[in-house]
């Protein structure tokens, strides 16, 4: 499906008035072009999945099918593999009982409306609602406990509902709290921020604010850094706003809704106290890297295993939901962000193909990552409720 639309109301003029005019403020006028392209969605079937392109020495083969929609991922010490699913507002246990790389056992253990994020720590499993934090044993058979609130009063979500939640290294659960809407100013103090607790549910706190969408964020396993990726803000046109890689700092502002990028302003939203675009920038961070506007980045995740060769380590990986705000369609695979001496390079395709039928037919829309036990890399794709494994030599 392609379209064309003029952005916001097919013209954007923003005229001063009232205050403004006394201000003498010139008049703010933009307008921008947007496109409409959502590929049509096909089977993942055997024959397309070979067909996916991964570097040299690298195998794909699917973990697990038959999930609906899965979404974010992890693994226990066991290696049991738990995926959620908002669409459900299920957890699901995958386990691999005899090491073939493909699960045999798959039950249903945990049930709440719009499961999404999930964390597992010393024993326990964490999972988040939109509004909500729950913990619940691990049993020794995989199943969980009953879930037990550790954490509620988180905003509604408006446009995005994926709350992720993650240890740092520090011991700290960090909560990724989306924005309501494409640009606006939010009325509550947790959206579009990434929120701090303790493992025990206090002191709760606003670690950085001004992000969009975070996703998937993680920490460098050298430097103890924290990174990730912020969704750009819908309808500024086909190239912007791009992607973000930000390195999150405990107080840092990234910008949204005012400025994007490197301080570009966005004419739609006046920052506050008056302040002029230029005078906002200057408050927040910029982003380390820039990367295809509108490709959706998902789950973001350091490599730390040892089956990939010993490049890999270090360096990480980022699933790319793919785009709909384009004429073209960008995203729809995997990426790896290289780092050396901690900071980001290059980012290099990593696993491909899931667009076919010249672009115009997908068969993937990747979320979430994890590492198995073994060093394989899990992705799930919420488009046809797979979980691809990713191994090296066979392995």
């Amino acid at each position: 499906m392609k379209t064309k639309t003029t952005l916001l109301a097919l013209s954007m003029a923003l005229l001063c008035s009232g205050a403004w005019a006394q201000d003498t403020k010139p008049p703010i006028t933009a307008s921008y072009q947007g496109n409409i392209f959502k590929p049509t969605v096909v089977a993942a079937t055997d024959e397309r999945v070979r067909q996916l392109k991964v570097p040299a020495g690298f195998t794909v083969s699917k973990f697990a099918d038959n999930l609906n929609k899965p979404r974010m991922l992890a693994v226990h010490t066991d290696g049991t593999v738990y995926v959620t699913d908002r669409d459900k507002g299920t957890v699901t246990m995958l386990r691999d009982t005899n090491n073939d790389g493909k699960s045999d056992q798959q039950k249903v253990v945990a049930t709440k409306k719009d499961m999404h994020g999930i964390a597992l720590r010393n024993g326990k499993a964490y999972l988040m609602t939109v509004n909500d934090i729950f913990t619940a044993d691990i049993k020794q058979d995989g199943t969980l406990g009953e879930l037990k609130q550790l954490a509620t009063g988180f905003p509604e979500a408006g446009q995005h509902a994926d709350r992720t939640l993650e240890f740092g290294p520090d011991g700290m659960l960090y909560i990724q709290v989306g924005s309501t809407c494409n640009a606006c100013e939010e009325t509550h103090e947790e959206n579009a921020t990434l929120v701090q607790m303790k493992q025990d549910g206090s002191s709760r706190r606003v670690y950085a604010r001004g992000l969009r969408n975070f996703i998937g964020f993680d920490w460098h396993p050298q430097t103890k850094e924290l990174w990730g990726f912020d969704h750009g803000i819908d309808w500024l046109g086909d190239e912007t706003q791009k992607e973000e890689l930000n390195k999150i700092v405990d107080g840092g502002n990234y910008g949204w809704p005012y400025v994007f990028e490197n301080g570009k302003p966005n004419l739609a939203d006046e920052p506050p106290k008056g302040m002029s675009w230029e005078e906002y920038a200057k408050q927040t961070k910029f982003p380390a890297m820039l990367y295809d506007a509108h490709s959706a980045p998902m789950d973001f995740l350091f490599y730390t295993k040892s089956q990939f060769p010993a490049d890999y380590r270090g360096d990480a990986f980022l699933t790319l939901h793919g785009s709909w705000n384009r004429s073209e369609p960008a995203g729809y695979k995997v990426v790896r962000v290289r780092f050396e001496n901690g900071q980001p390079t290059k980012i290099d395709d990593f696993m491909t193909g899931f667009l076919v039928n010249n672009n115009k037919a997908v068969f993937g829309r990747v979320v979430g990552l994890a590492m198995h036990n073994d060093g394989s890399l899990l992705i799930a794709d919420d488009a046809n409720g797979v979980i691809y494994r990713v191994a090296h030599k066979g392995k």
